[in-house]
């Protein structure tokens, strides 16, 4: 079938195809499961094994050692992911194929044996792995290249992410830290179950999408996969490969909030609110109700900023979000330096450190994946979108490195070194940003209007960008 009678076929809901909102559900309770389990994971490793609700015992840094080795395993696995998808199986099967492996760890992970918990996290990193890098490919695969309704798919796409890692925070956090931990980790499996149902579904709206390009019986495609990169193409893998960078630094900062921060809000802040205290692994909804709150708001600045002919391009907002983000740290400087005084710190600097950290990512991570789907060449779709998570992975590393030296160095030091240091990276990329667009060929110089609201963007050739 050709590519414009394909486009053509797929339904419409809300300007968008109707396969997002597919995606979408799937990948919120895919997000559920997730983030439902990792609220309450490093709760329980350094729960007293003798307590009312009893967890393992281990100290801080050894819970801390394990959170980032786990949540690097999880992204770096999308490497395998994204390659089995291109090779073997394609997006659409791969992604079946994790949903079944996510809801037998986070099963197995509910049963109250060391063999489960080592077993389920095995499992959570192969299912993460396939269906992650796969997902986020198969958004980009509804819209043709030069589509502007790119970004804002990936933008809803992302508030799916945050709908159920905010609901998970709350639920599965408040079941874990009040009935049990290994309650908590089941009922984070029953999310995922109903993802899979839910994506099972849906399959007749993901028809032409995540297929195996490889057994594509269009010629352009099976020429696309065969042919070595071209120049531009090659300049464009250096360009994604340097943003990387951008997104290592920002996720070794930014996941201290499943690590150093929960601890952090568990033993050092004040949580009395009304009488009543809050639950230490409620603060990690906070990222996910700003996204809600806020995702559309920030899209719509982007894109009026972009009718205006201001700079809106992918690099100066990552460069932005990065910065933003760094500066949330700040408030946590703050937060340590009151509990040094007082003896506790208020709850209002974690609220606003995670408002600084949201604005940031929804400035860099939705507009990252929508990057790459537009940079990386039809044969390495995957792979690339693999890499991507993977560098997320060796952000979480970093994050559970930088966790663990604050036993030595303090939160204090940790927090402020964190801060000053993104935000001066971040100021140095943007330094040398225009030398890395030019490098991208207009990749995002000719992005058109399709089916949404007319926002008066001309239609260009649809092949420009097909290097």
């Amino acid at each position: 079938m050709s590519e414009a009678l394909q486009y053509q076929k797929q339904k419409e809901l809300f300007g968008h195809p109707v396969g997002l909102y597919i995606l979408f559900f799937t990948e919120m309770w895919e997000r559920f499961s997730y983030y439902g389990m990792r609220a309450i994971l490093v709760l329980y490793l350094v729960a007293e094994a003798t307590s009312g609700n009893p967890g393992l015992g281990w100290t801080n840094a050894e819970a801390l050692s394990l959170y980032g080795t786990y949540t690097m395993l999880v992204y770096v696995a999308s490497i395998p992911g994204g390659w089995i998808a291109d090779k073997f199986l394609g997006q659409k099967q791969s992604v079946l194929v994790g949903g079944i492996l996510l809801v037998l760890g986070h099963g197995i992970l509910s049963v109250e044996e060391m063999w489960a918990f080592y077993t389920g996290l095995g499992l959570i990193v192969a299912g993460v792995g396939m269906l992650k890098p796969n997902i986020s490919t198969m958004v980009g695969g509804l819209y043709k290249q030069g589509d502007i309704r790119r970004d804002k798919g990936f933008t809803i796409f992302y508030i799916g992410i945050n709908i159920g890692a905010f609901l998970s925070s709350l639920i599965v956090g408040y079941v874990g830290e009040v009935y049990g931990w290994h309650y908590g980790f089941g009922l984070a499996a029953i999310g995922m179950a109903l993802g899979l149902i839910q994506y099972l579904v849906g399959q007749k709206h993901l028809k032409y999408v995540g297929n195996n390009t490889n057994k594509s019986i269009d010629p352009e495609e099976k020429a696309a996969m065969k042919r070595p990169l071209s120049k531009i193409e090659k300049d464009r893998m250096v360009v994604l490969f340097i943003s990387f960078i951008l997104v290592i630094v920002f996720w070794g900062a930014f996941e201290q909030a499943g690590g150093l921060m929960n601890i952090y809000a568990s033993e050092k802040t004040n949580r009395m609110l009304l009488g009543w205290e809050v639950p230490a692994s409620w603060f990690q909804s906070l990222n996910a109700m700003f996204i809600i709150i806020f995702g559309t708001v920030v899209a719509a600045y982007w894109a009026k900023r972009k009718l205006k002919g201001k700079i809106s391009t992918s690099l100066f907002k990552m460069c932005l979000g990065l910065i933003i983000m760094g500066m949330g740290f700040f408030f946590m400087t703050a937060a340590a330096a009151q509990f040094s005084s007082e003896g506790a710190s208020a709850m209002y600097w974690l609220v606003l450190a995670y408002l600084f950290h949201t604005i940031g990512e929804l400035c860099l991570s939705p507009v990252a994946l929508s990057y790459i789907t537009k940079l990386a060449p039809l044969k390495y779709a995957s792979l690339m979108m693999g890499v991507y998570f993977a560098m997320t992975g060796f952000g979480n590393k970093v994050a559970g490195l930088l966790g663990e030296s604050a036993s030595d160095l303090g939160e204090y030091t940790v927090f402020t070194g964190i801060a000053v240091f993104c935000v001066v990276f971040g100021l140095l990329v943007l330094l040398i940003r225009k030398k890395l667009e030019n490098l991208t060929h207009g990749a995002e110089d000719n992005e058109r209007n399709i089916g949404g609201d007319n926002e008066g963007y001309e239609i260009a050739d649809p092949n420009i960008n097909k290097a």
